[in-house]
């Protein structure tokens, strides 16, 4: 365990300096669920991770890294969950760091209130009612140097802004907006990003070996191996929504999940759309070897509170078996977990469907099965949404056994959208969100 310690002065926060980063969880519990009949599924308890200044997390890791995180608690690292092998431990991943959206001149503008933060792989312990942190990795080029969360590409990517929304930052190749994770035999990891979007391979230390990004992004610049591995219709991803659920099945292939469908061909046909992308990838050959079309169910069905069909996301995919897995379709505030069987019959990789040119787009059919298009059929294992005690925003799950899931939220560091998430000293008001792992029992297993 690395020696962090931590210190902040703020009203609600009482963590004192010099306290080792693994005791540093603050104490919420939340028992077993009580008055839930048998037969559904229900929270067991759930822990929560206590305050950890960010500055003091970054610069434990990568000295200099963060000059002042502005009141942010580490945070963030909700953005996937996979078991680490002991009971209760689960490896876990940052995504890029605090950022929100200030408009400006009729202007959305995508800021960084702490530009240096470098994504984490974090390694956690639940115990009790606590969220431990017990390790950390900085994600790290091939020289050594933080890649930082910040922007790739200047009309690809969003402008990146300081805190107000007043200063342009510069845009770095390097940056990830990591999301997936999971970790291979050889103790390496694999990751995914949504800004190429891209899959990352990284060494059990946190170098990148590998990037693998769409045939025709153009990346330049970045220190440490690009390849352009994966089929060119991803350039067409949604802006921050690109690759965020990454499985391994057992034979050792990934599957990542495009979170939202496709902007083909433009953006009202892919904020319409009901159909996503999974693919499939061979770590061997290192090459993408199946497509498959995910069709979501509609958005009231998956949260009656929602009508908005572009707020429906997969943010979480889980090998259940050999060719099966468990995908999670979401809003911020609810979510329902399907499983579904990846066949040989039902893979579009090289189809007319990756062609860009297709007219209509796989995302524009309003019944992709009756155009002749092999979509995943799939099964409700459970809707969370119905679930007492599960928090908004999954973004990660893992299957602990037959019967039990480890969900974990992503709060967003504590941030909100809009000039009011700083005060006037350039302090984060804090959103109040914690991050937490909940565990779900299902009556019927997977």
């Amino acid at each position: 365990m690395s020696p962090y310690a931590a210190g902040r002065r703020s009203v609600h926060r009482s963590v004192a300096a010099g306290v080792p980063l693994a005791l540093l969880a603050a104490l919420t519990v939340a028992g077993t669920a009580v008055g839930v009949p048998s037969g559904e599924a229900r929270v067991t308890g759930s822990a929560t991770l206590g305050d950890i200044p960010l500055g003091t997390f970054s610069n434990a890791l990568l000295p200099g890294t963060v000059g002042d995180d502005r009141g942010v608690d580490l945070g963030g690292i909700g953005s996937d969950i996979y078991p680490a092998g002991r009971k209760g431990e689960f490896w876990t991943v940052t995504d890029r760091g605090p950022n929100g959206q200030i408009k400006v001149a009729g202007e959305k503008r995508r800021t960084f209130p702490v530009p240096g933060f470098d994504p984490a792989i974090v390694k956690i312990r639940v115990s009790g009612g606590t969220v431990k942190v017990l390790d950390a990795i900085p994600i790290t080029t091939s020289s050594g140097k933080p890649v930082t969360g910040l922007s790739n590409q200047k009309g690809r990517d969003e402008a990146p802004y300081s805190n107000d929304a007043k200063t342009p930052l510069s845009y770095n190749p390097n940056g990830l907006d990591t999301e997936g994770i999971v970790r291979a035999e050889d103790r390496s990891f694999w990751l995914v990003d949504e800004y190429g979007p891209s899959l990352i391979h990284v060494s059990a230390r946190g170098k990148i070996l590998t990037r693998y990004v769409p045939k025709g992004l153009g990346l330049t610049g970045a220190d440490y191996r690009v390849v352009e591995a994966l089929p060119a219709v991803l350039l067409h991803r949604k802006i921050n929504r690109g690759f965020e659920g990454l499985a391994q099945l057992p034979g050792g292939d990934l599957v990542m999940a495009v979170q939202s469908p496709l902007s083909l061909p433009d953006t009202d046909a892919g904020e319409a759309s009901l159909t996503t992308r999974l693919l499939r990838f061979s770590t061997k050959k290192q090459a993408v070897t199946a497509e498959y079309a995910y069709r979501f169910d509609p958005v009231n069905v998956v949260d009656p509170s929602e009508d908005d069909t572009s707020e429906l996301k997969i943010s979480s995919v889980v090998a259940v078996g050999r060719d099966r897995l468990l995908v999670e379709e979401r809003t911020d505030k609810a979510a329902r977990l399907q499983v579904v069987k990846l066949t040989r019959g039902a893979d579009i990789l090289g189809d007319k469907w990756d062609n860009d040119t297709t007219s209509p787009s796989l995302e524009q059919l309003d019944d992709p099965a009756a155009s002749g298009v092999p979509v995943l059929r799939k099964r409700l294992v459970v809707d969370l949404g119905t679930v007492k005690g599960v928090p908004g925003k999954i973004e990660g799950v893992a299957r602990v056994d037959h019967d039990t899931l480890a969900l974990i939220n992503d709060n967003d560091f504590g941030m909100t959208d809009g000039p009011e998430a700083f005060d006037a000293q350039g302090r984060l008001v804090d959103s109040g969100i914690e991050t937490t792992v909940t565990y779900v029992r299902l009556p019927r297993g997977i």
